[in-house]
């Protein structure tokens, strides 16, 4: 299957932009809220298709954690060009590549990490989940890597209106997603991960990270380790009335809301320094 490119930017005068960046096996219109929300506080944001996505499952294990990198590195290239200053924004693995781009990009304003995942570990999660270990020692092999599976109800959301829609229509929810998740895929996810904390010391923006108490999928415990990993340049909010899809569920307009102040505090345009 040829993807299809579902990037979309909503515009602003004030070239203050934001890069929002989707999470793994899913598609940009799940950023869709948080784009409008944003670009309501004047925002200019850019939301960019993750390499691999947009297909089917075979496309996506074609790909590596490099190649989501590059892909976003190029979609910053392109829209720094366009912008005075950008900020980086994505949820689960969309935010650890967002990290990655702050230790290329340098001069990234401000970052922000929705649901970090370094291991599925949440309440809801079986338990051969939570041996990450055991798993990236075998999940790449050739006859596992295509197997795949679905993410159990309640897919990540409080919200019982959205979680129903997702069960009578997983494919539509967000269009452009996939709705299950092939090991290779994990595999890369686990080893994007273990790069990000190598790599941490290099990231100078500063970082929001928001992660739900009642996270189904990632324990909160996964925000503390970004937050050991990143030290005093970020920051923890927990939210009390989400699971782990903080970006639609019943609070993504406080993440919306808490997202752009805390770029606009770091924001040189607001300041008048640039």
């Amino acid at each position: 299957m040829t993807p299809i490119d579902r990037s979309f930017r909503l515009p602003s005068d004030s070239r203050r932009g934001v890069l929002l960046i989707h999470g793994l096996t899913g598609a940009p219109d799940e950023m869709k809220f948080l784009a409008k929300r944003l670009n309501r506080r004047g925002f200019d944001v850019m939301v960019p298709q993750l390499a691999g996505h947009g297909a089917d499952m075979a496309a996506l294990l074609r790909s590596s954690w490099r190649d989501w990198l590059r892909s976003v590195t190029d979609a910053y290239d392109a829209y720094r060009r366009e912008v005075d200053e950008v900020f980086v924004a994505g949820i689960c693995v969309g935010g650890a590549l967002g990290l990655e781009l702050a230790a290329l990009r340098p001069d990234i304003a401000a970052a922000a990490v929705y649901s970090m995942t370094f291991e599925y570990d949440g309440w809801n999660m079986e338990r051969w989940m939570k041996g990450a270990y055991l798993i990236q020692a075998v999940a790449n092999l050739p006859l596992i890597r295509h197997i795949s599976f679905a993410e159990p109800y309640p897919y990540g959301l409080k919200d019982e209106r959205l979680r129903e829609r997702v069960a009578k229509a997983p494919e539509g929810f967000i269009e452009g997603a996939l709705d299950r998740l092939p090991f290779g895929a994990l595999f890369q996810m686990y080893r994007l991960g273990r790069h990000l904390e190598r790599v941490a010391d290099r990231i100078a923006a500063p970082c929001l990270i928001l992660h739900a108490r009642e996270d189904d999928m990632s324990h909160p415990r996964n925000a503390s380790r970004l937050k050991r990993a990143l030290g005093e340049r970020a920051e923890v909010r927990l939210l009390e009335d989400s699971y782990h899809m903080i970006h639609v569920d019943r609070e993504r307009a406080l993440v919306a809301e808490q997202t752009g102040t805390f770029f606009l505090s770091h924001s040189a345009l607001e300041r008048g320094d640039a």
